[in-house]
């Protein structure tokens, strides 16, 4: 059974149809990227399946249930770390709990308990001003899970990172998705990231923005360092870049 499912979902602004009978899975643990070109309507998508916007048709399920249109279930990681400036990176953390109605301290006590599974033990007294910008995706990330423990939704958290750093990123948030099992659906423009992070990739192509390919990334995570150098993994990059560019709807 899926975590999270949606069925059939479109949606229009000032009568122009931005995403068309959008369906997609996506099972415990698992991370499924969607890939496609700039406008195609991925954050249209994402806003409905957090319950910020309503579709004109469709539902989001969550463990079955429908969510469609209700905040608060979902969990959503902007592109910036959005982290509060004047906030400790340790309450910074915990603001979702404190947001639920927990009482500080304890808000405090139960997101220190996850600091060192996500490699930011030390870091609970500094301010945001004083990481780096890997260290502060890092301290999003856990505040996002501290929000929901069961789905993540992640816009291009790791866009703004330089090639080196990213790279270092991706090989942490492997290893601590392999932890954690939080289902994940990754919005990026990326396909290296895609293939190297998802275990599937939902293709979302034209205007209005459509599923049109969904692809399987069959090799078991974690992966090799070297994975994006294998035959493989050009294979895979060769089959999306084909589809991208011969879709009739781009």
């Amino acid at each position: 059974m899926s975590v999270l499912k949606v069925n059939e979902v479109s949606k229009s602004f000032e009568h122009e149809e931005i995403i068309e009978n959008i369906s997609l899975e996506l099972h415990e643990g698992e991370i499924v990227s969607l890939l496609g070109v700039s406008g195609g309507g991925k954050t249209t998508l994402f806003n409905i399946i957090a319950g910020l916007s309503m579709p004109d048709k469709g539902e989001i399920y969550l463990d079955g249930e429908i969510i469609t249109g209700k905040p608060g279930y979902i969990s959503y990681m902007l592109q910036k770390d959005l982290l509060l400036p004047y906030r400790t990176i340790l309450d910074n953390v915990a603001l979702p709990l404190m947001i639920r109605g927990e009482k500080k301290q304890v808000a405090r006590e139960k997101a220190s308990e996850h600091f060192a599974e996500f490699g930011l033990e030390g870091t609970q007294k500094k301010y945001p001003a004083q990481l780096s910008g890997g260290m502060k995706q890092r301290a999003a990330l856990l505040r996002t899970y501290m929000f929901s423990e069961k789905v993540a939704l992640l816009d291009e958290p790791f866009s703004a990172l330089d090639m080196l750093t990213k790279g270092t990123v991706h090989e942490w948030y492997l290893d601590v998705m392999e932890k954690i099992k939080l289902s994940t659906l990754f919005v990026t423009h990326d396909i290296d990231e895609a293939i190297l992070l998802s275990d599937r990739i939902y293709l979302l192509t034209g205007k209005p923005g459509t599923i049109t390919r969904e692809i399987v990334i069959k090799e078991p995570k974690p992966r090799g360092k070297d994975f994006n150098l294998t035959e493989e993994f050009l294979a895979y990059k060769k089959e999306i870049i084909s589809h991208l560019e011969n879709s009739d709807k781009l």
